[in-house]
C-alpha cells in the first residue's frame, strides 16, 4: 500500500466516512415535515453540510478521545500513529468551516440552526462526552440536523422528527459507552424498548389525512427500523458482552436510514424516502471495511 493510499484509508478512518450516510435523511425528514420543496440544489447544499459536520465530530471525537482510544481502540488512526492529533483536530475544523459554508449556500436560516448544531458537535467531543450530559447532547445534535433541513423559520414543523431521531440516538449512545467493557442486560433492554416507543409513537403521529400510500409506506418502513434496530439488542440482551453491544451499536446506527425514510414519508415525500432507503445496503456493506463506531 502506497504512502498516499494508506493516508487516505487513515482520513476515511477517522471519520468514519460510509456513516455519513445515516445523516443524509435527517435534513430530508425535516424538510419534509415542515413542508418544505425538496428541491436538488437545496438538497445537495444540506447533504454536504450533514455530512461535513457529521465528519468534523468523528474527526473530534478521536482527537478529544486518543489516551482512551491507546488503550481500548490502538488500531484507530491517532493512537496507531498513522494521524497526528494536531491533524485530526485541524481535519475536524476544516470540516466544521466547509460545513457551515455548505449551509450557509442553502440559505441563512439553514444556517441559523448549523451554527448551534457546530457548536453542540464540539461541546459533546472536547466537554460532554464523558458526563451524564454526554447521551443527551449527542440527541441534541441529531435533532438540530433534523431541523437544519427545516430551517430556523419552519422548525415547529419538523420538532417531531427531530425529538424521535433524537430519543433514537439517545439510545444508541447509552449503549455505545459501554460497547468495549460489556454491560448488564439491563441496558440493550433499555434501548430496544426506546426503539419499541420511537417506532410506535411514528406511527401514531402519522397525519390520518396522509394519502393511504404514504401512511402505507411510512408503516412498512417503521417495521423495517425495528427489525433492523431491534434484532440487534435483542442479541445484546442475550448476552450483553463488548462484541454484542457493538453490534447494537452500529445496527442502532444503521437504522436511523429507515426511520429517517419512514419519517420522510410520513411528510409526504415517497421518491425521497424510497432513495433515502437505498443508502441502508451500501451503509451496512461499506461498515465492513471501516467501522461506524
Amino acid at each position: 500500500m502506497t504512502g498516499a493510499v494508506a493516508g487516505a484509508r487513515a482520513v476515511l478512518e477517522l471519520v468514519r466516512a460510509p456513516a455519513a450516510l445515516t445523516v443524509l435523511g435527517d435534513t430530508l425528514a425535516g424538510a419534509a415535515a415542515s413542508g418544505r420543496p425538496v428541491t436538488a440544489g437545496r438538497t445537495a447544499r444540506l447533504a454536504l453540510a450533514s455530512t461535513c459536520l457529521y465528519w468534523a465530530g468523528m474527526a473530534l471525537n478521536d482527537y478529544a478521545d486518543r489516551e482512551v482510544d491507546a488503550e481500548e481502540r490502538p488500531g484507530r488512526p491517532v493512537p496507531s500513529g498513522r494521524i497526528s492529533p494536531g491533524a485530526a483536530l485541524a481535519t475536524a475544523a476544516a470540516l466544521t468551516g466547509a460545513g457551515l459554508a455548505s449551509a450557509a449556500a442553502a440559505g441563512r436560516d439553514t444556517l441559523a440552526v448549523a451554527v448551534p448544531l457546530a457548536a453542540t458537535v464540539w461541546a459533546y467531543d472536547l466537554a460532554l462526552k464523558n458526563t451524564p450530559y454526554g447521551p443527551a447532547a449527542m440527541a441534541a445534535a441529531r435533532g438540530l440536523d433534523v431541523l437544519m433541513g427545516a430551517g430556523a423559520r419552519r422548525t415547529r414543523h419538523a420538532l417531531a422528527p427531530a425529538a424521535l431521531l433524537a430519543a433514537h440516538t439517545y439510545a444508541v449512545t447509552m449503549v455505545s459507552r459501554k460497547e468495549t467493557l460489556g454491560a448488564s442486560a439491563s441496558l440493550p433492554a433499555g434501548a430496544l424498548a426506546a426503539t419499541g416507543a420511537v417506532g410506535l409513537v411514528a406511527a401514531a403521529l402519522t397525519p390520518q389525512t396522509a394519502a393511504p400510500s404514504h401512511r402505507t409506506a411510512s408503516t412498512a418502513l417503521l417495521g423495517g427500523y425495528a427489525l433492523a434496530a431491534g434484532s440487534a439488542q435483542l442479541a445484546a440482551i442475550v448476552r450483553p458482552d463488548a462484541t454484542h453491544l457493538k453490534r447494537a451499536v452500529g445496527a442502532g446506527i444503521h437504522a436511523m436510514i429507515p426511520l429517517q425514510a419512514a419519517l420522510t414519508a410520513r411528510g409526504g415525500s415517497l421518491r425521497a424516502a424510497f432513495s433515502l432507503l437505498a443508502a441502508y445496503p451500501v451503509a451496512r456493506s461499506l461498515s465492513r471495511k471501516v467501522s461506524p463506531t
